[in-house]
């Protein structure tokens, strides 16, 4: 089984996003339901269960349930079902090789997915993943070049 690289990972609808959130949780960070309702301070982990059964998880609740995950799946799902982008702030910093490797990567992705797509039109969902994930390189790239003048303090950067 191939490792799953979670950057292009794109939610098809709101319960997929939950699942994904769950999914990274238990891979990368070995928690379970059970443990993430617990970190979010759940009197009852069945509450969760049942939010993720009917894919209707309070407002209030969606930032602890992704910080406990430690992924954004719904926030970005969310974004994105509105018709909008999701893009990291970019800080101005000079760009890598592997950053723009990337970018190549996602583009290339999604030329042939939309190849794949026009010639057999029976997998819209990983085309029109394929193209979220490229537009939003992108537009990370075109950020960090208008930053770039005045880059932000890397407080964050190792």
């Amino acid at each position: 089984m191939s490792r799953r690289n979670w950057k292009t990972v794109q939610p098809r609808d709101l319960r997929d996003a939950m699942d994904l959130c769950l999914e990274y949780a238990r891979v990368k960070h070995n928690r379970s339901v059970d443990t993430v309702a617990d970190l979010m301070s759940l009197t009852s982990k069945w509450t969760l269960y049942k939010w993720i059964q009917e894919a209707s998880m309070p407002a209030r609740s969606i930032k602890g349930f992704e910080h406990a995950c430690g992924i954004d799946f719904v926030s970005r799902w969310l974004v994105v079902s509105g018709g909008k982008l999701v893009i990291e702030i970019p800080k101005g910093r000079k760009g890598k090789a592997d950053d723009i490797q990337e970018l190549q990567l996602a583009t290339n992705e999604a030329i042939g997915a939309l190849l794949k797509f026009y010639a057999d039109p029976s997998d819209m969902d990983a085309t029109l993943a394929a193209m979220q994930t490229a537009l939003e390189r992108m537009a990370w790239h075109k950020g960090n070049v208008e930053k770039y003048r005045q880059p932000e303090l890397p407080f964050d950067e190792e």
